[in-house]
């Protein structure tokens, strides 16, 4: 038996999204920036997955811009927005503001700004992952151009507070931008309400295929492109359009919109069964971040005694797939940002394990993790000379 959960690392393609993909690979395997018969069909095809999306994320259609992904979304976002500033005497003074737990896409991001000249305040997060609002509006400058907070974090779950977050940036007269690779398809998403300038998701995320992803761009906003080439997508992202792809985005934002509701309630059931028996069956475990709102599908349990890389393989082994935290991090050396954000000592956040469920995730997937993994974790201390009961 393989039990698969790691789903806020990536997740399977939806048999409805390789459908809806199949023909734009064969068939309709036109250019939607021709304007002969097949172009066109294509062009429509994008254009329908345009609006898809945009209902996802209660924007217009016109305020989607495709993308590769969350990395290009976030990027584009946050250089996009630097680069487009105000020049002149305020060009050496500008200021983002961001926080100490978002994803390397954002972080690093505001690193290659930091060397550039920007000045970047990093908030830090209480022991729930949660930022302080007034902690925010004191970080706010003249010169603050950007903020830039995720919607929900990959590794906990924990979810920020946008809307408060957004008013603070409308009160201010600055961008705001959020990185909701991690709620979109899991919790319901409104652009407008929330007062996000721009916003990033990720296909792979919510089962469509990886190499898709984009970026809501709220009407007005001062944007540079990224890079140069055609006019493609109003200029802000240039280049052929990955019709299948698109095709699949759309496809996925309607699926995952229509199950919602019904997905967020059965998923958090089974994700509150998995958290609670592992912490009554394991002694000394720990949930992190449980006071704070959170996606339905994740919960990061710390086992203190056991390295979180030796338990990842062990559980494997036993035909379970979970992670100790981003993807994008797999084999770092260094424990979690974000669990040592949130006051975890080293080694305890390297023995901190995500679990992540999905749309398929079953009541008998839930059991056999019950059982897999405080086996896993008593042998593995029976192996530490630093466990003691």
């Amino acid at each position: 038996m393989r039990v698969y959960l790691d789903h806020n690392a990536t997740t399977p393609v939806e048999p409805e999204v390789l459908d809806a993909m199949l023909p734009y690979f064969s068939a309709e395997f036109g250019n939607a920036a021709s304007i002969h018969t097949p172009g066109q069909r294509a062009r429509a095809a994008v254009e329908t997955a345009r609006e898809q999306v945009a209902a996802l994320v209660g924007a217009r259609p016109q305020e989607i811009v495709f993308t590769s992904g969350g990395t290009e979304s976030d990027n584009h976002a946050i250089f996009g927005i630097v680069r487009s500033a105000a020049s002149g005497a305020q060009k050496d003074a500008k200021h983002v503001i961001t926080t100490q737990i978002e994803h390397e896409a954002v972080l690093n991001a505001c690193q290659a700004l930091e060397k550039e000249g920007i000045a970047v305040t990093y908030l830090p997060v209480n022991s729930n992952g949660l930022i302080d609002l007034l902690e925010l509006r004191d970080a706010v400058r003249p010169q603050t151009v950007l903020i830039t907070v995720m919607h929900a974090n990959n590794e906990l779950g924990t979810i920020q507070p946008l809307e408060q977050i957004g008013k603070i940036a409308a009160q201010n007269d600055i961008y705001f931008h959020t990185d909701a690779v991690q709620s979109a398809g899991k919790i319901p998403l409104d652009a407008n309400s929330i007062g996000v300038d721009l916003l990033s998701i990720s296909g792979h995320k919510f089962y469509a295929p990886k190499g898709i992803g984009a970026l809501y761009v709220r009407g007005g906003t001062r944007l540079r492109q990224l890079l140069y080439g055609g006019h493609h997508q109003r200029g802000f992202r240039p280049g052929t359009e990955n019709v299948p792809g698109i095709v699949g985005l759309g496809k996925a934002a309607e699926l995952a919109r229509a199950t919602l509701s019904e997905d967020a309630s059965r998923i958090s059931s089974l994700r509150d069964e998995l958290e609670l028996g592992l912490l009554k069956r394991i002694p000394s475990s720990r949930a992190n971040a449980t006071a704070a709102p959170r996606t339905p599908n994740t919960t990061n349990i710390t086992f203190p005694g056991i390295e979180g890389e030796a338990l990842i393989i062990a559980l494997d082994l036993k035909g379970l797939a979970c992670s100790t935290g981003a993807a994008c991090s797999s084999g770092a050396v260094e424990p979690s940002h974000v669990l040592t954000a949130i006051g975890l000592p080293a080694e305890e956040a390297r023995a901190s394990i995500r679990f992540s469920l999905g749309r398929h995730t079953t009541p008998a997937d839930i059991a056999f993790a019950l059982e897999a993994v405080p086996a896993a974790v008593a042998q593995l201390r029976q192996l530490s000379p630093a466990y003691q009961k």
